[in-house]
C-alpha cells in the first residue's frame, strides 16, 4: 500500500461547514495531547456535551469517557434544576390563552416575562380554566397552578371568566396580571378585568424592565414608555421563554366560591369557516405545497379533508401552481400557524424567515439533509404524494369512526 497521504476535499468541506448535517461526525474527538515541551495540553471547547435545551453541560462523573454512546446516554440523564418557591413573598398571575388545550408560544414569552418579574423571592401562577392538554407546565417556569373548572367557563364566556380572576384578587392579590394581547381571548379578556379592578392597563407591551415597561403605539410605528402596571397585556416576543429551570407547578384552590351572574352573551358554538377563505396570516393551520408537490390536485384535496388553509413556496408560485397571495416566505407573507406542514419545501432562507413565529412546523421531503428538515420539529422523509394519500386515509377513517361511535 503506498505511504502517500491523500486528502478527502469534501470531508475537509464538511468539517469546516457547521450547518451541514455530518459535521459533528467529522470533528475529532480528542480532548487532551502531550505537547511539544511534554506538557500535556487540554482542549476545554471538547470537553461536556449539549443538553435538551442547548445549553453546554460537563459531566465531571466521568460516565462520558469512551464514547459517543455514554455521552448521549449521559445527555439524557441529565435533569434541569428544580425551582422551588415554598412561601412566595407574592405572585404573578399568568392567564394563557392556551388555544387547543396547550400553551402557545405567545403564552410561553408570558410565562417567560413573568418569572423574570418574580425573581426577587415571588412565585408564578398560571389560572387555566377548563381541561387542558399541557403536560410541560414545568418547563415553562410554572410554580402554582390554579385550574378552574365548570360548564360556566366552557366556550365564550368572558363575563364568568373576569368574576373567576375577581376571586383570585381577592385571594392571592397579584403583584402584577399578565394576559396575552392576542386576538384568541386574550386581550379582550384583560381589558375586561381591568376595568373590573379599575386600572389602567398597558397594553401591547414588547418589554419590561426596571419597573418600566414599553408598549406599541401608532400602528407600531411608535413606542410608549410608562411606569410597569399591575395589569399588563404583553405582545408575543415580550421575554425568552423559560428553559433552563424545572418549577414545582404546586396545585392552588380557590378558597372561595366564584359569584355568578346571569350571562348577557349567549355562546351559540364554533360557526364552520371554509379554510381557503382565511388570510394565511391570521391561519391556525397550513399546508403548504412546494417544488416537490408533483400532485397538485392530490394537494388541494388533502388541504380541504384536514381542514387545512393553503400555501405554497415561491418556486410553486412561479411555476404556476398557486396564486402569489399563497406565498409564504420574507417575499410573500409571514404565517404564525400553530401547525405548518410543508411539502415538498427544501426550505430557502426566505421561506424560513416566513415561518419563523410559527409553533409547530412538520416538514415532508425527500432529502433528509434540507434546510426545512432541520428547521421542522417532526420530519418525515419519503414520497409525498404517498405520505398525503396516507395522511388522508388515516382521517377519514378516524372521522368514519367517529360517526359511528356518535350514532
Amino acid at each position: 500500500m503506498s505511504d502517500i497521504i491523500r486528502r478527502d476535499p469534501r470531508a475537509e468541506w464538511i468539517a469546516r461547514n457547521r450547518l451541514h448535517p455530518l459535521h459533528a461526525a467529522m470533528q475529532v474527538a480528542q480532548t487532551s495531547w502531550m505537547g511539544p515541551n511534554g506538557v500535556i495540553r487540554k482542549n476545554p471547547h471538547a470537553i461536556g456535551f449539549i443538553g435538551p435545551n442547548g445549553i453546554k453541560r460537563i459531566d465531571r462523573s466521568g460516565a462520558q469517557q469512551g464514547g459517543g454512546q455514554k455521552r448521549t446516554a449521559a445527555a439524557a440523564a441529565v435533569q434541569l434544576p428544580l425551582h422551588l418557591v415554598e412561601q412566595p413573598a407574592f405572585y404573578i398571575a399568568v392567564v394563557p390563552d392556551m388555544v387547543g388545550g396547550r400553551l402557545s408560544a405567545h403564552d410561553k414569552d408570558l410565562l417567560g416575562l413573568a418569572h423574570k418579574l418574580a425573581a426577587d423571592g415571588g412565585a408564578v401562577l398560571a389560572v387555566v380554566f377548563g381541561e387542558h392538554k399541557e403536560s410541560a407546565f414545568d418547563t415553562a417556569g410554572v410554580d402554582r397552578l390554579l385550574q378552574i373548572d365548570g360548564e360556566a367557563f366552557d366556550g365564550y364566556a368572558p363575563e364568568q371568566r373576569v368574576l373567576a380572576l375577581s376571586a383570585v384578587e381577592s385571594q392571592l392579590a397579584p403583584r402584577h396580571w399578565l394576559l396575552p394581547d392576542s386576538r384568541t381571548g386574550g386581550g379582550e379578556l384583560g381589558r375586561r378585568l381591568a376595568a373590573k379592578l379599575g386600572e389602567r392597563p398597558a397594553t401591547r407591551v414588547w418589554q419590561v424592565a426596571d419597573g418600566q415597561c414599553i408598549g406599541r403605539a401608532g400602528a407600531g410605528q411608535q413606542d410608549l414608555a410608562r411606569k410597569a402596571p399591575r395589569l399588563i397585556l404583553a405582545a408575543a416576543e415580550c421575554a425568552e421563554p423559560v428553559g433552563d429551570t424545572r418549577h414545582e407547578v404546586r396545585p392552588l384552590a380557590l378558597e372561595s366560591q366564584i359569584a355568578h351572574s346571569l350571562p348577557r352573551i349567549e355562546d351559540l358554538g364554533a360557526v364552520a369557516v371554509d379554510p381557503a377563505l382565511i388570510p394565511m396570516a391570521e391561519a391556525e393551520f397550513i399546508l403548504s405545497g412546494g417544488n416537490g408537490v408533483k400532485d397538485w390536485q392530490q394537494f388541494h384535496q388533502a388541504a380541504q379533508i384536514l381542514g387545512a388553509t393553503e400555501g405554497a413556496s415561491r418556486v410553486a408560485v412561479d411555476d404556476g401552481f398557486m396564486p402569489r397571495d399563497r406565498q409564504v416566505g420574507a417575499t410573500g407573507t409571514w404565517v404564525t400557524a400553530r401547525v405548518y406542514l410543508a411539502v415538498g419545501i427544501s426550505g430557502a432562507i426566505q421561506h424560513l424567515q416566513g415561518i419563523g413565529a410559527c409553533d409547530k412546523v412538520v416538514a415532508v421531503n425527500m432529502d433528509p439533509g434540507c434546510d426545512m428538515i432541520k428547521r421542522a420539529d417532526l420530519s418525515v422523509i419519503g414520497d409525498s404524494a404517498q405520505i398525503l394519500q396516507a395522511l388522508m386515509d388515516k382521517v377519514s377513517a378516524y372521522r368514519q369512526g367517529g360517526a359511528r361511535d356518535a350514532a
